[in-house]
């Protein structure tokens, strides 16, 4: 049985595991979820996804809906092209990295977060308390990855950390209108993403649930 990935194009958790997918060459049927019209809330999605949310990988028998448990599972069963290093050092400077995205910036971003937080204040407070919590998890990154980034997050090869950070960027810049002159180590980390087959094909304007496609 192919491996199926439920995935929204605009789902920066599932861009994450579409990166790793392609990193590693695994083929792969993209189903795509379409959140705007409450797919992802039918009885059939729940009992894939018990929260309700993208991504959600099927690999046999084998069901897992979170982003970070997705990688860890492919990192051990796919070991071609590895997304944690053997050094130890580097190996936890890709978990803080990975977990700063996944913990202190992309959940308070996501469209349910927002959408309280302009029901409480208002919704002209959404973006401004949006960019605040993006930008503090930025300057994080770049204070932690200062003195290991090569060509990317922590040396020359991608790792785990890139899969985290180029959609954290990417949908800073494009969704969120971060200004990105203060994060030089970012910005230029996002220009080499942009350079690789794998992060390109990943971009959410590319998949087949992009209102992009076809344009």
């Amino acid at each position: 049985m192919a491996m199926k990935l439920y995935s929204h194009y605009m789902s920066s958790c599932s861009f994450r595991v579409r990166i790793a997918l392609r990193l590693k060459g695994i083929d792969h049927e993209y189903v795509a979820v379409d959140m705007f019209n409450g797919d992802h809330l039918t009885d059939e999605f729940l009992k894939l996804s018990p929260l309700g949310m993208v991504p959600a990988l099927v690999d046999g028998d084998i069901v897992i809906a979170d982003s970070f448990a997705i990688l860890m599972y492919l990192e051990e069963k796919y070991p071609q092209h590895p997304l944690l290093p053997n050094d130890l050092q580097k190996r936890a400077l890709n978990y803080q990295a990975a977990n700063i995205v996944s913990s202190n910036i992309q959940p308070l971003q996501n469209p349910r977060i927002q959408k309280y937080v302009g029901e409480i204040s208002s919704p002209e407070e959404m973006l401004p308390w949006t960019q605040h919590h993006i930008c503090k998890g930025f300057a994080a990154l770049e204070k932690l990855l200062n003195n290991c980034a090569g060509k990317y997050a922590t040396g020359d090869e991608v790792s785990l950390a890139d899969c985290f950070i180029a959609p954290q960027v990417d949908a800073a810049c494009k969704r969120f209108k971060v200004d990105m002159n203060d994060y030089p180590l970012l910005s230029r980390l996002y220009e080499a993403y942009k350079e690789l087959p794998a992060f390109k094909d990943s971009m959410p304007e590319n998949q087949p649930d992009s209102p992009a496609v076809g344009i």
